[in-house]
């Protein structure tokens, strides 16, 4: 089975390739279907996904929902994972510290960003992550901890 990167590069190359992939990404972790996200980049080091301002991601004050907005955090940091990970090794999330920074009244462009270094650093690993408003302005930040480890 070709690997979630290799599927992404191949989608990507084609017209609404990356809506194919984020209902092929969605479907196989269908939670993250519960936010209507769109994938946007994923690469080695870096995952990129959007959370739309819609009515089902809202709170009570019609702003993206805190657990929704670390729904596309996680998802942009599955992503990434998936295309960093050593081969035979497997990552497995542990926790995630985040701050509400600002109010999220907008959709929220969210990223998870690593480099070489905190791979080599194994097996845990930090990922930064970071939800941005339209105008810019950092909603939610944070850092989401993975496990890596070699597959048995």
């Amino acid at each position: 089975m070709p690997s979630t990167y290799a599927m992404y590069r191949k989608l990507s190359a084609l017209p609404k390739g990356r809506t194919i992939f984020g209902a092929l990404f969605t479907r196989a972790a269908p939670y993250f279907g519960s936010a209507h996200l769109r994938v946007v980049d994923m690469r080695p080091h870096h995952g990129e996904v959007v959370v739309p301002l819609r009515r089902s991601n809202q709170n009570h004050i019609g702003t993206v929902h805190a657990i929704a907005a670390c729904n596309g955090l996680e998802a942009a940091m599955g992503l990434l994972a998936e295309a960093t990970c050593p081969p035979g090794h497997r990552w497995l999330p542990k926790g995630m510290d985040v701050k509400y920074l600002a109010k999220s009244d907008s959709d929220l462009v969210c990223t998870a960003d690593t480099d070489e270094e905190s791979w080599s650093q194994g097996p845990d690993v930090a990922v930064a992550v970071r939800a941005t408003r339209a105008d810019g302005t950092v909603t939610v930040e944070g850092t989401i901890h993975l496990w890596v480890t070699p597959r048995k």
